[in-house]
């Protein structure tokens, strides 16, 4: 249940046209009171006797008692309650009811008393109700709306748990700002998915991940297509900026502008420059492929992860920020075949971006240059190494964005953490889809195995892990390409029995759908493996080749502690 405080009026007429008007899309059906202050106001929608002057006369009643210099210069008080699409339809009795609550919770009635303002509910739709109210007693005193906000958000809650709604998590002030039911009919009119506050925001979000100056991310906004003014003050300093999306006017035929603001709370031109503060990264990124872009997005998401736990707040509300950084440009740059839950992952994953705890910028450099890394190194095609490495990407944002959800969870961040864990699910859809292709051939390699090497992966398994895990491990689908990948790291020279206990300790494995799955991918990003399995060393150890960067896969620059001589 959604209940939204509207902007105050000066017209009560104006408004009981609209809320028993046809709608602007002629949405508004069988509209008609289910409550009002005294239980027998006249309704126009069901008495053809009644008359919307009629009512808006007893309505505003007590503001002709007052001389006109005491009147409120706006003194009609708008609250509309929405139900969400799973619920079940309310009764008009059970809309009074609602109705009569939300007065009471808000100051501007009550009920039991019989003292308060005059208000009327309308319902024009199966899902919401409006309730209209004059902001002025009939003893000439006016309402405490101090709060009024926040009281019925709690009281929602409370309507929701007695009348067997879905019960949604309190918000903490930090959300962006919900499309309004004007612009969602105007993006079904436009036969659009999203409105264009959404799309707006998306664009925005895309243009910032990664970007290091104002030029950068202006230069972004053009190249994205949106319209955009800017906002320069006398001396020539930049104030702030809005954006237009191509064929979004008003009435006039004017494009429709948002202040970056209003899109989100972070995206004013103040709050984007925090993101240059503090260690800067590198802005003269050589472009790479998208295949090295993502190995080193993934080490730095997996760099952060590690450290998360022990993090102060405002270190670790900088890494999960910067983690939508990551999200924004993995689904600007994800193939066709990802990119739908890549970005649904990235919009679920904005909410949890931003609490009250303020991020230390600077200490998400890594996870910034990532983001910038992967704009800067194009799309990919989404087969081969780039394709399978997308696959090894999304495994570790699946976990950072798993680690957040638990970080917000703690700190009582209903709403973030509720983001975050949608993220996960559409990450996961993702992964699946990513990592089909690549984990098919590391399958047939692996059941290719000789049986002493499969023997061996086997026993190393058994002897590494927990005996339940290893268990687990060895009757997943996902067994015979974590084996070739273990045979693998044997082939380029590594022990793979110390490198299998190491990642698989490095994090939970809880989470994870299939924890196999997750250990091919941790051991081929720690071994430096090629991602795509068919560039990979041979089950019998022959020569290693190279991978799309020139460096043999098998031979990383820096010894590990994993690393033994042949």
């Amino acid at each position: 249940m959604v209940p939204k405080i509207h902007k105050r009026g000066t017209r009560t007429i104006g408004l009981l046209y609209y809320l028993y008007g046809p709608g602007k899309a002629e949405e508004h059906v069988d509209p008609h009171l289910v409550a009002s202050w005294d239980h027998s106001a006249p309704d126009p929608g069901r008495d053809p006797e009644a008359t919307y002057k009629q009512l808006q006369q007893l309505l505003d009643q007590p503001m002709a008692l007052l001389d006109e210099n005491e009147r409120p210069k706006k003194h009609v008080w708008h609250l509309s309650v929405r139900n969400g699409p799973t619920d079940r339809n309310l009764s008009d009795q059970e809309w009074g009811d609602v109705a009569r609550r939300m007065v009471a919770a808000a100051g501007i009635d009550d009920p039991e008393q019989g003292a308060g303002c005059r208000w009327v509910a309308v319902r024009h739709a199966d899902d919401h109700i409006h309730i209209l109210a004059t902001l002025v007693r009939e003893d000439g005193y006016r309402p405490d709306l101090d709060f009024d906000a926040v009281r019925v958000q709690a009281e929602a809650r409370s309507l929701e748990q007695e009348l067997g709604l879905r019960r949604l998590n309190p918000g903490d002030g930090t959300a962006a700002k919900r499309p309004t039911s004007a612009e969602r009919h105007k993006a079904a009119r436009q036969g659009r998915q999203r409105t264009a506050r959404e799309e707006l925001r998306e664009t925005v979000r895309r243009a910032v991940a990664g970007a290091e100056s104002e030029k950068e991310f202006f230069d972004r906004l053009g190249a994205a297509g949106v319209l955009v003014r800017t906002r320069v003050a006398p001396s020539g300093d930049l104030l702030g900026y809005t954006v237009a999306l191509p064929g979004d006017v008003n009435a006039q035929g004017e494009p429709v502008f948002y202040p970056g603001s209003k899109l989100g709370p972070d995206l004013s031109l103040p709050r984007i420059r925090e993101h240059w503060s503090g260690r800067r990264i590198d802005e003269q990124t050589v472009p790479s492929g998208p295949a090295s872009a993502r190995r080193r997005a993934s080490t730095a998401l997996w760099q952060a992860m590690l450290v998360m736990d022990g993090a102060d707040d405002g270190v670790a509300a900088a890494y999960i920020a910067a983690a939508g950084e990551v999200l924004d440009a993995l689904a600007k740059t994800s193939a066709a075949h990802t990119r739908r839950e890549l970005r649904e992952a990235a919009f679920a994953f904005e909410r949890a971006s931003r609490s009250h705890v303020r991020a230390e910028r600077g200490h998400d450099r890594a996870l910034r240059q990532a983001a910038r890394d992967l704009v800067y190194s194009g799309p990919a095609l989404g087969r081969g190494e780039d394709g399978a490495t997308t696959a090894m990407v999304i495994d570790a944002v699946f976990f950072l964005v798993t680690v957040a959800a638990h970080w917000h969870g703690k700190k009582a961040h209903a709403q973030q953490a509720a983001a975050a864990q949608l993220a996960a699910e559409h990450l996961r859809t993702a992964h699946r889809a990513a990592a089909a292709q690549p984990m098919g051939v590391l399958a047939v390699r692996g059941r290719s195995l000789a049986f002493p090497v499969l023997r061996r992966q086997v026993l190393r398994v058994r002897e590494t892990l927990p005996s339940a895990l290893a268990e687990q491990i060895l009757a997943e689908a996902g067994w015979a390409a974590l084996a070739a990948t273990l045979a693998d790291a044997e082939a380029a020279g590594y022990d793979a029995t110390a490198l299998l206990a190491d990642v698989a300790a490095r994090r939970e494995l809880a989470s994870a759908e299939s924890v196999s799955d997750v250990l091919v991918w941790r051991l081929r990003r720690a071994a430096d493996l090629p991602a795509d399995a068919q560039a990979a060393p041979l089950p019998d150890g022959r020569s290693v080749p190279s991978d799309p960067t020139g460096r043999k896969a098998g031979n990383p620059q820096t010894k590990s502690p994993q690393r033994r001589r042949r």
